[in-house]
């Protein structure tokens, strides 16, 4: 018989201290934890759930500092060691500690102290019955490009980093699935991650893939699940029962023991960039998963980030391109430029817009107004004294929404009531300044009283599943005219929408974000490829007072290459990504002064040859919710310099002692 005998678990916690822990825990040899186990764990005075990273025999912490491990989760299969150098990659990378990036990657309900979720979990599991027939169903015929894309796909074999440009409508997404096909043919175990940028085109591609693959386990990750759905996906995705895994960018962070195959779908989305916690690139880590596990990753879309563009011009991305539409006869809309100073707007539209409308009306075909501002007006002011509704708490105004009746802030949901006079000379006759999506509805519901007419923004499709619901409403053909913002915009099939109208997209054109005029370029591509999808002859009208600048030009001809082109020419004159590798400091603090000395002390604080900091300067939203916040930003020409001097860094940051609020992003994509 074996006795146990002490051995020490090596713990990672989700904590801000760049360690792991050491805890005793008796060891029968016969039933030793393993590394990638759960265990609980009393740590500063409470009770947490953390990761084995280690199993040693000695420590050299001395045994009266050490506490025993209160439970080891054995119910649960240990994650693999790909999974646990994806989260230590993530940890160096994004200069975080391990227990930060790992332990919030999983499933809320494996991080409580009880086990009887996931108990639960397993045993609901158990009893699903497991399908096998990966044979796909109703297959269509692709084009030749089409064909020539899903198999350089399908039948790619080992790191094979591809980027899929095709216009919109081009089938990308059908390109996917017979790729998928191909995989799963041929890996009898093999599971495949399909992320998508934003949670309202999961319902979509779900349907899809479900009708394709009726005989394969699919599981969905993305935050509006329910903890116990998440969980339930979560473990049939770790049990590599789920074969197909579809997601937002946390799905990036699951464990998927037979990976054969990473899709990134809109590869270009900011969405895929975490804005908060550990700011982590879903894209960037899918690249670099499928490089250590050696397997081909395809990243799709009709307008590039520059940064995978610039990678298949240099031959490190191979380039797959989708210049036709999938649907035939169907042709890409007609993009047309409206002079605002010549067709003077009335209710923000123009009378050239109103038209087209109307005639879409008479003909019984759908119109999008694209505007990309929620609310019914930016602002309400006092034309006697100037007073301009601002937030009492940000640099931000407060948004008008009259339906509720209420002043809203969008950056610190602060909400007040419309004031009946003007606060500071009292004047009753205070009027909304510029558009939201609100007031363009109101607008069109007084010019067409007839039109069925729904709007689709973050303040519509509060409730879960209002979203999916007010989409369905729109491919069932209730809707005459739809007003949306960004949430429109991409991976929607529309197939009797005939006319698209953007409004206001010049604000852009002058924004200080280096990124802006990409940004813009891609939007209006994505809300433009909503039209004319079912080979109906389409148009869309831009409304704007600068139709002579390149970037219309570029979006008439629907000419990405050439803005792409001339758009790095400017980033390597101008020394900025991708030729040029970033991190950003930011400091908040309840003094603006206050953060701005503790990055001048960070600037100060150590040598750096061949790294730029740059001057500490205020964010452009310098207060949120009565805190200041400031920002440093470093540069290099070497991703491994940088990387090198980061990690030095941080322990010096670490080390000084400060009362303000500060973290680190690297690779940011707002400064």
């Amino acid at each position: 018989m074996n006795n146990p005998r002490p051995c020490y678990l090596q713990i990672a916690i989700d904590t801000p201290l760049n360690a792991v822990f050491d805890y005793r825990w008796q060891c029968d040899p016969a039933e030793r934890p393993q590394v990638g186990q759960l265990a609980l764990v009393s740590f500063a005075r409470r009770e947490v759930v953390g990761l084995i990273v280690g199993v040693v025999d000695e420590t050299d912490v001395p045994v009266e500092k050490l506490k025993d491990a209160l439970a080891v989760r054995t119910q649960l299969a240990p994650l693999s060691a790909q999974w646990l150098a994806l989260a230590g990659f993530a940890a160096d990378y994004y200069q975080r500690p391990l227990g930060e990036v790992a332990l919030p990657g999983l499933p809320k309900n494996l991080r409580v102290l009880t086990t009887v979720a996931l108990d639960r979990a397993l045993k609901k599991l158990a009893k699903l019955e497991t399908p096998h027939d990966p044979t796909p169903s109703n297959m269509p015929v692709l084009n030749p490009q089409q064909q020539l894309a899903a198999d350089a796909i399908g039948g790619a074999q080992g790191f094979k980093p591809t980027l899929l440009y095709g216009v919109t409508g081009s089938g990308k997404t059908e390109v996917y699935l017979q790729a998928c096909a191909q995989v799963l043919a041929r890996e009898p175990d093999g599971q495949i991650l399909i992320l998508v940028p934003e949670i309202n085109l999961t319902p979509q591609l779900e349907g899809n893939i479900r009708a394709r693959f009726p005989g394969v386990m699919l599981a969905t990750l993305h935050s509006s699940l329910s903890e116990g759905e998440r969980m339930l996906h979560w473990l049939a995705a770790h049990q590599g029962k789920a074969r197909i895994v579809l997601g937002t960018r946390l799905a990036i962070l699951s464990s998927l023991p037979h990976l054969k195959l990473i899709v990134i779908d809109e590869e270009h989305d900011p969405s895929y960039k975490q804005q908060e916690g550990l700011r982590y690139s879903a894209r960037d880590l899918a690249v670099w998963r499928a490089w250590q596990l050696q397997i081909p990753i395809v990243l799709g879309s009709a307008t590039p980030s520059l940064e995978s563009w610039h990678h298949a011009q240099s031959g490190r991305y191979r380039k797959l391109e989708l210049r036709e539409r999938a649907v035939q006869n169907a042709v890409l809309p007609t993009v047309k430029l409206i002079d605002m100073e010549r067709d003077k707007p009335n209710d923000g539209l123009t009378s050239h817009l109103v038209a087209a409308i109307r005639q879409r009306l008479e003909r019984g075909e759908q119109s999008l107004l694209f505007l990309n501002r929620r609310g019914y007006a930016p602002v309400i002011c006092c034309e006697s004294c100037g007073w301009i509704s601002e937030c009492t708490r940000c640099t931000s105004f407060m948004v008008l929404h009259r339906p509720e009746h209420r002043l809203r802030c969008h950056h610190c949901s602060l909400e007040l009531r419309i004031p009946r006079h003007c606060p500071t000379c009292g004047n009753i006759d205070i009027q909304p300044l510029g558009r939201g999506t609100q007031r363009v509805e109101e607008g069109l519901q007084a010019l067409f009283p007839d039109a069925r007419i729904l709007r689709i923004d973050a303040d519509s499709t509060r409730k879960k599943g209002s979203a999916q619901e007010a989409f369905d409403t729109v491919h069932r053909g209730e809707v005459d005219i739809l007003v949306g913002t960004q949430m429109v915009a991409k991976g929607h099939d529309f197939k009797r929408l005939t006319l698209v109208g953007i409004m206001n997209p010049d604000t852009a054109l002058f924004s200080q974000d280096y990124r802006a005029s990409e940004r813009l370029f891609a939007q209006l591509m994505q809300v433009s490829g909503r039209a004319g999808r079912a080979g109906i002859p389409s148009e869309v009208l831009i409304q704007t007072r600068y139709p002579q600048h390149p970037l219309y030009g570029a979006v008439v001809h629907h000419d990405y290459d050439h803005f792409a082109s001339a758009l790095l020419e400017e980033r390597e004159q101008a020394a900025l990504p991708p030729y040029l590798f970033q991190a950003l400091l930011r400091a908040e603090a309840r003094e603006l002064a206050t953060a701005i000395e503790f990055l001048t002390m960070a600037r100060d604080c150590m040598q750096h040859p061949g790294i730029t900091i740059n001057d500490p300067i205020p964010m452009t939203m310098t207060r949120v919710h009565n805190v200041d916040r400031a920002q440093l930003l470093v540069e290099s020409p070497s991703r491994p310099a940088l990387q090198a001097f980061l990690k030095e860094w941080m322990l010096t940051l670490r080390e000084m002692k400060s009362r303000v609020k500060w973290s680190l992003e690297v690779d940011p994509l707002d400064i």
